[in-house]
């Protein structure tokens, strides 16, 4: 099933695509699909080739009018074609499979009303699933879907959704209708979708540049649109439209613009060519963080952007797929910070983005922002934190030095010149070149083909209290030795008279080699605090020097704005994380602070950094008192938090996560049960899920207080809640339990697959764990083979047993290695990051002692 790039190359050197015509029967029961494509190609006469087909049975293939035999022809992946013309029809008729895996095209049954929902989910092999296709980026074609489906359903693809016509009756007895689509633009067969059940919608519309009426549409299920807020989302999506297209010089590409929430989806969203779908998360049901509700909006404008970037211009092959990615990326957080009421959008971005990207590029996989993606299988693990937050890290050091409009200006002109075709990054590099009048030759070579972070630090010298020398040194790994330019800002921060740091003094200048040096602060008053990559527009680590530090950690929460707090959060988790400073001063310094942050985003990015640091990083002797300790001050930090406030709600579920001690487990009781209550704390049905799963771990419930719960919330967001929940049950049987479930039966949907797993490994006591390593390394290279890329890696990542940081589980993993030897990359590239987890806490846990 694996694609290698030759191969694709070959292919579009050799075939030309003008149509497909897709006929779908969605009647035809739980297992199977009808599918019939008809394709009109061009090739080199006399040539063979091949078009891709996952399907269950192939019923006919014609070539030209000729009947070839499916027995001989078909191998249930690849469908070959012999002798073929220079103009060419082929027919496939057969019948595919529905997943529950969000691959292809999933299916899901809502436990609330036995309603069946159905969504395409195609990036980045998967169109294959649902019809046959010469699936890869660069074979383009237009695309035209008829579909037969149950008559009370809505059916949505990238064209406006027409008017079905009955179509008699299914072998139940129930009424079809068929929707017969337009045929769309060119477009790449990953950015195809269809949608269709009975989803429920809202209706808006807008009008475009270029004066066109867009109908816009909000979908999700019919048990959940009391929930749907569309009047936010087609606020956003309004906003977007006039940030994009004001930037982009393009009017928006497609004739309408829909956006469906569908369930079990296995990503944030998906940019299918006006018809994107999302995470059903992003339907709140209870009270969510301020974080989620930004979240959901960078989603929005990312995947907005993409119409543009992606699915009006596509890559030509995969290893481009940065460009997609870190483009939507940092265009989402320009547009939420600049035309939306997420003004403080890029410290949102410093704080999650950036820290994913520094987390992966100290990984030894770590590889360049343009990466070399030799088949499908290395791009499938490639969705990673290079691949968005270090790219769009980049592109916006690249637009702090050629300046924002000369950026957008060679973005129009590529865009104007390359609209529905394939392009790569030199297409608009050459763009940016014109526009700026830089040579991005050598920046290109050292910031997209090389790997690795730098670190900066200042070497300040003083006398008499001012400056009389300031130089930034530059330095970076031995492993990648790479010395990059840098545009950044120093800033100088100094107490005011109310008590607050606030910015005294501003430079931005180019940093380059190893030593750079200052000469325009020279001369002036050294500063309380010296941060540099002020205002963050660089990608490096940043180290305080000792006089900072010292400011730093007494007055952090004091910082007048929140963006030069969170890059002195960084620093200091960066230094935590690299065993440089003590993980136990580290959860100090978190305790002590973050009851006066004030960004909901660094708060939830705190927080799990608080996690990891007391599972992790915090020596073993110290880890269980240290935990308890923990928790004691985040119970001080919700009761003293404001009523009703985003930190009470996030410092609560933080508390529930952590809570082992008879006296937590006891306030984490008395919350659910409403003995103890908190001024402001609504103990909705999302909160008592992770009030009950913490009671859960605890060992105070077990299987019957989670089925009770469940019978109060019999819906799918129930249901995953219960199955992590259950999973969490703290015995050997339970976990042995979960684990045949989920490794040695397999037959869980994606969704209920990861609860699991998550609920698997939340332990106390780390003993429970043990038994399972062998079995991990015994079963993971049979799952592998088997098993669908979404199902497979999950259970290679989400069951590596990180947590039981100690030699013997790095020695197993070895032996696991050494015999894998370099038979499936992509497999040993997983488990060599979930390595290395494990060797970056031995690494801290020395340093905490």
């Amino acid at each position: 099933m694996n694609l290698s790039r030759d191969e694709a190359r070959a292919r579009a050197e050799l075939i030309s695509v003008d149509s497909y015509q897709v006929q779908l029967d969605l009647t035809r029961g739980p297992k199977v699909f009808g599918s019939t494509t008809t394709v009109r190609f061009s090739a080199s006469a006399g040539a063979s080739s091949f078009i891709d087909a996952i399907t269950d049975t192939v019923h006919s293939v014609t070539l030209n009018g000729v009947e070839l035999n499916p027995a001989e022809v078909s191998d249930g992946v690849y469908i070959k074609l012999p002798e073929l013309a220079e103009h060419n029809e082929l027919t496939v008729v057969a019948d595919a499979l529905y997943t529950n895996t969000g691959e292809g095209l999933h299916r899901f049954v809502d436990p609330v009303d036995q309603e069946v929902y159905l969504y395409s989910q195609f990036e980045v092999p998967d169109s294959r699933r649902m019809f046959a296709v010469f699936e890869q980026p660069d074979i383009k074609a237009t695309f035209s879907f008829t579909v037969t489906a149950p008559a009370h359903w809505d059916v949505v693809s990238n064209s406006p959704t027409p008017e079905p016509v009955d179509d008699g009756s299914d072998a139940d007895g129930g009424a079809r209708k068929t929707w017969t689509f337009e045929p769309t633009p060119r477009l790449a067969s990953y950015v195809t979708a269809l949608i269709a059940g009975p989803y429920q919608s809202v209706r808006s519309e807008l009008t475009s540049s270029d004066g066109r009426v867009i109908p816009l549409g909000v979908f999700a299920r019919k048990s959940l649109m009391q929930y749907l807020d569309a009047e936010n989302v087609f606020a956003l999506t309004r906003q977007g439209f006039e940030f994009f297209e004001q930037q982009f010089g393009t009017p928006y590409p497609f004739a309408k613009y829909d956006q469906l929430f569908v369930p079990e989806f296995n990503a944030g969203a998906m940019e299918n060519a006006g018809a994107v779908t999302f995470l059903e998360s992003y339907v709140f049901r209870s009270k969510v963080t301020e974080a989620l509700v930004e979240r959901r909006a960078i989603t929005i404008l990312h995947e907005l952007a993409h119409m543009w970037f992606g699915d009006l211009v596509t890559m030509r092959w995969w290893n481009d797929l940065w460009l997609n990615e870190s483009f939507a990326e940092f265009m989402s957080t320009l547009a939420a910070a600049e035309n939306t009421e997420f003004i403080q959008a890029w410290t949102t971005f410093s704080s999650m983005e950036k820290s994913w990207a520094y987390r992966q590029d100290q990984l030894p996989s770590t590889h360049p922002i343009k990466a070399e993606i030799r088949d499908l299988e290395d791009v499938q693990v490639n969705f990673d934190g290079i691949t968005y937050a270090k790219g769009a890290s980049v592109l916006r050091q690249l637009v702090a030095w050629v300046g924002q409009e000369e950026f957008m200006a060679g973005v129009r002109a590529y865009f104007a010149k390359h609209s529905w075709g394939n392009t790569e990054l030199r297409d608009l590099l050459s763009e940016l070149e014109v526009s700026s009048g830089r040579d991005l030759t050598a920046w290109s070579e050292l910031w997209l083909e090389t790997a690795g972070v730098n670190t900066l630090r200042a070497e300040i010298t003083e006398e008499d209290g001012l400056i009389t020398g300031f130089t930034i040194l530059q330095s970076a790994v031995a492993e990648y030795p790479t010395i990059r330019p840098h545009r950044l800002a120093v800033g100088f921060y100094d107490l005011d008279g109310s008590g607050k740091l606030v910015r005294t003094h501003r430079e931005e200048l180019d940093v380059d080699g190893e030593r750079t040096e200052v000469a325009a602060l020279i001369g002036r008053p050294r500063p309380a605090l010296v941060l540099l990559n002020d205002d963050d527009l660089a990608y490096a680590k940043i180290r305080l020097d000792e006089k900072s530090l010292v400011t730093a950690t007494a007055h952090l929460k004091d910082f007048a704005g929140s963006l030069p707090r969170t890059l002195v959060w960084a620093s200091a988790w960066d230094a935590a994380r690299d065993g440089e400073t003590p993980a136990r001063a580290y959860v100090d310094l978190v305790l002590s602070n973050i009851g006066a942050e004030s960004d909901s985003s660094v708060v939830l990015v705190l927080l799990r950094q608080l996690q990891t640091t007391l599972g992790l990083y915090v020596a073993p002797e110290a880890q269980h008192e240290t935990k308890i300790a923990a928790a004691e001050g985040l119970w001080s930090l919700f009761t003293a938090a404001a009523p009703g406030s985003d930190s009470q709600l996030q410092f609560v579920k933080a508390f529930a996560q952590l809570a082992q001690s008879a006296e937590h487990l006891d306030i984490v009781a008395d919350l659910l049960s409403g003995s103890y209550r908190l001024e402001g704390l609504e103990v909705d049905q999302d909160l008592r899920w992770e009030l009950r799963s913490s009671l859960v771990a605890g060992g105070r419930f077990t299987q019957p207080e989670i089925d009770a719960e469940l019978e109060r919330d019999p819906t799918q967001t129930g249901q995953l809640a219960a199955a992590g929940a259950s999973a969490a049950i703290p015995t050997a049987a339970a976990k042995q339990s979960v684990w045949d479930a989920v490794v040695v039966s397999g037959e869980m949907p994606n969704a209920t697959q990861r609860a699991a797993i998550t609920g698997f490994g939340r332990v106390h006591d780390l003993a429970l764990l043990k038994p399972f390593v062998a079995q991990y390394f015994g079963a993971i290279r049979k799952i592998w083979a088997e098993k669908s890329h979404e199902i497979s890696s999950t259970i290679v990542t989400g069951l590596y047993p990180v947590q039981l940081v100690e030699q013997s589980t790095l020695d197993a993993t070895d032996a696991f290695l050494a015999e894998l030897g370099e038979e499936t990359p992509a497999l040993r590239r997983l488990v060599v990051e979930s390595r290395d987890g494990v060797v970056r806490a031995l690494k801290a846990q020395a340093a905490d002692h």
